[in-house]
């Protein structure tokens, strides 16, 4: 059932994409997106203040494994979004989508089948999968 949805979603893009067919278009667009996603979660820190950015160096204990090694991480984030920058990261993000999409299609990729295909390498290497 998930397939076919991701089907049909890159099958509505498929049909919906006029204006920006063109790859370098798609491309760009692909780019701009990510950096709204990134400018909508800079703005709930800074205009809205939903949330908090408390970045700094993660610690990690000497004698930590890759078994219990996210009990030391965090995301760095206190707070929660509240539901105006939460719609507008929603949005953002589906754009990127869109535009991801739009990209597979132009490349004849099926999002798909790459989706699958990453989370079964990510089962398969577990922790060694992004290090």
């Amino acid at each position: 059932m998930k397939d076919i949805i991701v089907d049909e979603f890159q099958a509505t893009v498929q049909d919906s994409l006029i204006r920006h067919r063109s790859i370098l278009d798609i491309m760009t667009k692909l780019s701009e997106s990510n950096s709204r996603i990134n400018r909508a979660v800079a703005k709930a820190v800074t205009n809205h203040g939903c949330i908090k950015i408390n970045a700094q160096k993660q610690q990690i204990p000497d004698d930590a494994s890759l078994d219990n090694i996210t009990e030391f991480l965090s995301y760095q984030i206190e707070g929660k979004l509240c539901d105006n920058c939460r719609e507008v990261l929603e949005e953002e993000i589906g754009n990127n989508l869109y535009y991801l999409a739009a990209l597979c299609n132009a490349l004849d990729l099926n999002l798909f089948d790459i989706i699958l295909e990453q989370k079964e390498k990510i089962e398969t290497l577990g922790k060694f999968s992004m290090l």
